[in-house]
């Protein structure tokens, strides 16, 4: 498991964002473990697999179109790595249905994704 923040995790993390906010679902999955357990935020279950994953994102891009921007990238002491993200999600008309930074933690093993956990910030 990565517990530091190599460059090589940075970029990898950096790139899972850009290619979500383009909505290349394809690229996203090549950096996910085959075992990848990610969180399915529709029906408030795990999603395991990439198959999984692609078809929930797919899912959630047809109903709403959110955006997430890194704003810092932290190791945990845990081992995980914490991306502050500020998330803005709109319905397809373009409403405004939450503005808010959130937490997504990251677990790498092998220079893959192979969990995504989502955690509100602290205040």
């Amino acid at each position: 498991m990565t517990t530091n923040l190599e460059p090589e995790v940075t970029e990898l993390l950096r790139r899972l964002y850009a290619s979500f906010n383009a909505r290349d679902i394809d690229d996203i999955v090549t950096v996910l473990s085959p075992a990848v357990d990610w969180p399915n935020m529709i029906d408030g279950v795990r999603a395991t697999g990439p198959v999984a994953v692609s078809e929930y994102w797919r899912r959630q891009f047809d109903s709403i179109d959110p955006r997430v921007e890194p704003r810092a990238i932290t190791p945990e002491p845990d081992g995980r790595i914490c991306v502050e993200v500020h998330q803005v999600v709109r319905t397809l008309d373009g409403e405004v249905l939450a503005d808010q930074v959130v937490h997504h933690l990251y677990t790498i093993r092998d220079g893959l994704v192979e969990r995504m956990d989502v955690r509100e910030p602290v205040s």
